[in-house]
């Protein structure tokens, strides 16, 4: 969850013009939503699922942790590809969130401004940044953020947890929004985690991403950072027919879930080389 925010206050007559981002996206990314089209999944990681981001915490109060990258054939095993490295997430640790698993789990449940990052299984959607073109290998749908990028955070917006294209000059009225292009380093490449998507419930969360962190003490609010390199690694590895996911939960959940929710043997998370900190 971005940390910037920009408030708008009420206006008589809200004159502003508010796009969803489906209409406005551009560099594929209508077949990545065409790809990412709302389905019924039973519980875990889909079968379609190829490229599989792995995020361990060693207890659901953990802002610290590790992330690993998996590949397989469709219908095969996983394979390590990279990894671990240290990542951070919310500063209160991670709560159940609402994805492809998860949802229908009992206990602590994420909402709005809990300081907790989701857990369960989540889809990847798009790449955001501030370049024009993504890191030297990447090779997926993109969109570079302007001052009109927004993402609102505010649960009474219709546009909840959703992108939209502002007009800067003449923004909508009676609701807060969170700049995706602020100048923030931490901001410069956002990966959307597809927590609480489709469709949103307000309260239950937003603006979910990975993105760069801001020190190796710094958790977030609800997002996963990592150190920039690690960051663009990842952006550099994704691919969307491969229609990636993201797991993340305790270690204790991961060791009673792994083989039910078709997540990589516990054995493939001994060892490995730590890629940058």
């Amino acid at each position: 969850m971005f940390i910037s925010i920009l408030r708008l206050r009420s206006q008589p007559s809200p004159k502003a013009t508010v796009r969803q981002a489906g209409q406005a996206l551009r560099c594929g990314s209508i077949s990545l939503l065409m790809l990412l089209g709302s389905k019924v999944y039973a519980d875990g990681v889909p079968d379609d699922c190829t490229q599989l981001i792995l995020g361990i915490a060693p207890t659901w109060n953990s802002m610290r942790g590790e992330l690993r990258l998996f590949e397989r054939s469709r219908g095969g095993d996983w394979s390590p590809v990279a990894g671990p490295f240290p990542a951070l997430f919310g500063k209160n640790g991670v709560a159940w969130g609402t994805g492809v698993a998860g949802q229908n789990e009992p206990g602590l449940r994420k909402k709005e401004r809990d300081g907790r990052a989701p857990a369960g299984v989540f889809e990847i959607g798009q790449v955001f940044g501030y370049d024009a073109h993504l890191p030297p290998g990447a090779d997926y749908p993109y969109r570079q953020v302007t001052e009109a990028d927004v993402w609102s955070d505010d649960p009474r917006s219709p546009n909840y947890n959703r992108h939209i294209v502002i007009d800067p000059k003449n923004p909508p009225d009676n609701y807060t929004h969170e700049k995706m292009r602020s100048g923030d380093f931490a901001y410069h490449w956002l990966i959307e985690i597809r927590h609480n998507s489709d469709p949103p419930v307000p309260g239950a969360g937003s603006a979910i991403f990975f993105h760069i962190r801001r020190g190796v003490n710094r958790p977030t609010t609800g997002c996963t950072t990592t150190a920039e390199a690690n960051l663009v690694k990842l952006i550099s590895w994704l691919r969307a027919k491969q229609r990636p996911c993201y797991a993340l939960l305790p270690a204790a959940e991961y060791d009673k879930k792994w083989r039910s929710w078709n997540l990589p043997s516990p054995e493939l998370l001994r060892g490995g080389s730590v890629v940058a900190h």
